[in-house]
C-alpha cells in the first residue's frame, strides 16, 4: 500500500463509515447498560466513555499492526470466531465488576473495586473491535498487503481515530446521567439499577458465548455467577463486621 495522505485519509474515512453505523449498533448495548447501571457523575462517565474509546484505538492500533506483520493470519484467526469469545468474556467480567461495585468515587471503596470498574469499560473497548466485519476486514486486508508492521499499526490508529467519531460520544454519558438521575429521585432503585444492568451484561456476554459454543456459554456463566456470588457475600460479611465494630466503639 503506498504510504501517502490519500491513503490515510481513505482509511479514515472506512473508520469513520464505521464508527457511524454498525459500530453505534454492536457496542452500544454494552456501554449503555455500563453507565447505566454505574450511574455516575459527569466526570465518572466521561472518564467511562473515554476508557471505551480508548481502549478500540489501542485494539485498532495492535490489530493493524498484527495484520501488517502476519500477513492473512489475522483475518483467518478473527473469522474463526474468537472475538465472539474474547466480547463474551470481557462482557462477564463487567457484569461481575458492576453488581458488587459501589457507587463511582464513593467513599472507603477497595482499591480492587476502583481498578476492576475502571478497566471494565477499557476491556469491553477492546474485545468489541474483534467482531468481524466488512469495513474491518478491509482495514486488514490492507494492512496484510502493506507487509509491515509499524505501518499497519499506523492505519489501524487512523482507521480507530475515524470509528471514534460516533453517537456513542453523546450516548454513552447520556445513559449515565440517566442513570445518576433515577439514583437520585428514586432511591429505592439504586440495587435494581446496579444488579438489573449486571444481569443483561450477563446476558450479552452469554449470547456472544454461545455463538461459539453452547457448553462454553453455560460454564463460563455459571463461574461468572459464582464469582459474583463469592464477592457479594464477601462485601456483606465485611459490612456487618464494620458495623459491629461502630457498635462496640
Amino acid at each position: 500500500m503506498p504510504d501517502s495522505p490519500v491513503d490515510l485519509f481513505s482509511v479514515w474515512l472506512l473508520g469513520l463509515a464505521l464508527g457511524l453505523t454498525a459500530c453505534t449498533v454492536t457496542c452500544l448495548p454494552f456501554m449503555a447498560t455500563w453507565t447505566l447501571g454505574r450511574g455516575g457523575k459527569l466526570r465518572d462517565n466521561l472518564v467511562d466513555t473515554l476508557l471505551f474509546l480508548s481502549g478500540r484505538l489501542s485494539a485498532y492500533s495492535a490489530l493493524g499492526a498484527i495484520a501488517g506483520a502476519s500477513g492473512g493470519w489475522l483475518l483467518a484467526t478473527l473469522a474463526s470466531g474468537i472475538g465472539n469469545f474474547v466480547i463474551g468474556v470481557a462482557s462477564l467480567i463487567a457484569a461481575v465488576w458492576l453488581a458488587v461495585a459501589r457507587d463511582a468515587g464513593a467513599t472507603g471503596a477497595c482499591a480492587l473495586r476502583r481498578r476492576g470498574a475502571g478497566a471494565s469499560p477499557f476491556l469491553l473497548g477492546v474485545s468489541l473491535t474483534l467482531i468481524p466485519c466488512l469495513p474491518l476486514a478491509t482495514l486488514l486486508a490492507s494492512c496484510a498487503a502493506a507487509g509491515s508492521g509499524w505501518q499497519g499499526g499506523v492505519h489501524g490508529a487512523v482507521f480507530g481515530l475515524g470509528a471514534l467519531v460516533s453517537p456513542m460520544l453523546v450516548l454513552i454519558p447520556a445513559c449515565g446521567g440517566l442513570g445518576r438521575m433515577l439514583r437520585e429521585q428514586v432511591g429505592w432503585i439504586v440495587p435494581w439499577l446496579r444488579y438489573g444492568a449486571a444481569a443483561v451484561l450477563l446476558l450479552l456476554g452469554a449470547r456472544r458465548l454461545l455463538l461459539v459454543d453452547l457448553s462454553l456459554a453455560l460454564g463460563l456463566s455459571l463461574v461468572a455467577l459464582l464469582w459474583l456470588l463469592l464477592l457479594e457475600r464477601r462485601r456483606t460479611m465485611r459490612a456487618a463486621r464494620l458495623v459491629v465494630l461502630r457498635q462496640i466503639a
